[in-house]
């Protein structure tokens, strides 16, 4: 598969899951206070099953490399993370035309500021026709539209 397919998905069979930036980022620090579920979602599913939004790997990039203190870890090995990423969950995109749609629904829905981001990502989810999208940043979730907050779970819950 090349790298460019890689990264778009037409609507097909459902994945089983989307795993949001926070889980992504709890997978990586083992002292996280959620890294035992986030690292056990993560690993339980592979490529043909789960998916995350290319705009995750800019978020967990940012997130690793801008970490205070001891926590913060260089760009090369935040890029190893990313490809861990990479290889195993499929990473989904939107086009230019779905891009603009989303942020039309955001701005009809009064959707405003950061929140768009979770609405990117909300969007990839539905982009994959995933069943669940994982989040430990449910209530963020929830005010996205029913089709996508309907879908949003905690990798604690069932």
């Amino acid at each position: 598969m090349s790298e460019a397919n890689a990264i778009v998905r037409t609507q097909g069979a459902p994945l089983k899951a989307f795993l949001d930036t926070s889980v992504l980022v709890a997978t990586f620090y083992a002292d996280h206070e959620h890294h035992a579920p986030s690292i056990d979602l993560f690993l339980r599913y592979g490529k043909g099953d789960a998916a995350c939004g290319v705009h995750s790997l800019a978020e967990v990039y940012a997130t690793l490399t801008g970490m205070p203190g001891a926590r913060r870890v260089g760009g090369d090995h935040a890029l190893l993370f990313l490809g861990d990423i990479r290889d195993h969950l499929t990473l989904i995109a939107l086009d230019s035309h779905e891009y603009f749609q989303m942020a039309n629904s955001c701005a009809e829905a009064g959707i405003v500021g950061g929140a768009i981001y979770d609405a990117i990502l909300g969007h990839c989810a539905l982009k994959a026709n995933a069943e669940v999208i994982y989040t430990w940043n449910t209530r963020d979730f929830m005010r996205l539209p029913a089709t996508i907050a309907s879908r949003v779970r905690r990798p604690n819950q069932p």
